[in-house]
């Protein structure tokens, strides 16, 4: 009789050629993801197979007998063996999908905790960038939660815990909060930091969000306003100063989060002194709109309308990018993906806030057509100084509280000195 081996040390093996940047989570997560995507390449395939033979089928002597007219029908009566392939398929996909799901699922306890990577976080952080509101959905351990950090570990929200973690706290807080697909680790490059320059310079203490990007902007800022709330009764020392750094969808998140706190009543938004905004698409970005339209060109056709579902597997919080959507008002899951006009409620910067915005064009020097349709590559220069042909939308930065960087990309915001001397001479 064969001797059964404890799953722990059948495993230990796996352990040992598990890449070090890589955990038996990140796994688990995975192997769900790849199971959604067989069976919604099953379904892909069915469906453009159907259309196609609807297509033909109606242009055929009698070809109307093939269309089923019944209700909830696909409206194509389904071929015997060819529901039994993809049929198969589901099955076979949902049962390797579930058989892997339980193994891992006993596997990950035992792995035990291991400290991450930049390359895992880089990771994680795009994966949940795309499909960041499907990870949540379905439970997925890939999902990103909400935290601060400090070096990529999480702070812990209790004065005496905070205090060890932070022994030289100043009452000058710096929230930098980073954009779509990123995390908090990407603000270094090179050597070269913001926060951490605008710390020695000016006194302040840094301190890093980390959030799900792929969640609608208003959930984002709803937490963010609820993090704060525990964050600043919980700093070491009375709070004097607490000021954003914020880099594109990050804006966003801020400017949802300071609304949502006013209408909380909650504490934090009295301390708030500044806001600067790096590249914040705060009236959209052109590559939403242009995915939106490709949506309503691909469903349009009788054959092409089921490709339209792939580029409808972006987030939520991708689609609120196509004209800046920063309120609970402005989500309706129902339609994000619907060719519609610009029904945002106007929003304003907040008051007695400082706020200040850093658009870039990759024009030198700047003022060309370019400006207008790329800008910095992702965001149009107008977008990121809150410009809008409707006034109410206009957000109204000072002149001086404006920077255009000419010659410079979107992800050339987060990492240039230049661009920190001009944030210096702004806080000073």
């Amino acid at each position: 009789m064969s001797k059964s081996i404890p799953l722990g040390a059948a495993s230990a093996p796996l352990l040992t050629r598990l890449p070090t940047w890589l955990h038996f989570s990140d796994i688990q997560g995975l192997a769900q993801l790849a199971t959604q995507g067989v069976l919604g390449v099953a379904g892909l395939a069915e469906t453009v197979q159907g259309n196609v033979y609807k297509a033909v089928a109606a242009t055929l002597p009698g070809g109307s007998k093939f269309v089923d007219r019944s209700p909830g029908s696909s409206g194509v009566k389904p071929f015997g063996i060819t529901g039994l392939v993809y049929g198969g398929v589901r099955v076979i996909a949902r049962l390797t999908g579930g058989t892997a799901n339980a193994v891992l699922s006993r596997v990950v306890p035992l792995a035990g905790t291991r400290a991450s990577s930049p390359q895992r976080e880089a990771m994680l952080s795009a994966i949940n960038g795309v499909l960041g509101d499907q990870l949540v959905a379905t439970a997925n351990p890939l999902a990103i939660t909400m935290q601060l950090r400090r070096d990529g570990e999480a702070l812990p929200l209790l004065k005496a815990a905070l205090a060890q973690r932070l022994p030289k706290a100043t009452g000058k807080i710096l929230l930098v909060i980073h954009g779509l697909c990123m995390n908090d680790l990407q603000w270094t490059s090179g050597g070269h930091n913001h926060a951490d320059e605008l710390a020695r310079e000016l006194g302040y203490t840094p301190v890093y969000l980390h959030y799900n990007t792929g969640l609608h902007t208003a959930t984002n800022g709803a937490q963010l306003a609820a993090v704060l709330e525990q964050l600043l009764p919980a700093w070491p020392v009375p709070v004097t100063d607490l000021t954003l750094l914020v880099h594109s969808m990050g804006g966003l998140v801020a400017r949802s989060a300071c609304q949502q706190a006013e209408e909380g009543g909650m504490a934090w938004r009295r301390h708030l002194k500044n806001i600067i905004f790096l590249g914040t698409p705060h009236h959209g970005a052109p590559l939403e709109r242009l995915g939106n339209w490709l949506d309503v060109v691909l469903g349009s056709n009788l054959v092409t309308r089921p490709f339209a579902k792939i580029g409808q597997v972006r987030s939520s919080g991708i689609t609120d990018l196509r004209y800046g959507h920063v309120l609970p008002s402005g989500i309706d899951d129902a339609d994000r993906f619907e060719m519609a006009p610009d029904t945002r409620e106007p929003l304003p910067l907040p008051e007695g806030v400082s706020c200040y915005a850093v658009a870039a064009t990759t024009s030198c020097p700047p003022g060309d057509l370019k400006d207008q349709l790329v800008g910095d590559g992702l965001v149009p220069v107008r977008s990121a100084l809150g410009q809008h042909d409707d006034l109410r939308h206009t957000l109204g930065f000072a002149a001086d509280n404006q920077w255009v960087a000419a010659g410079v990309n979107h992800m050339d915001l987060i990492k240039l000195p230049e661009i920190t001397a001009h944030l210096q001479r702004w806080l000073r």
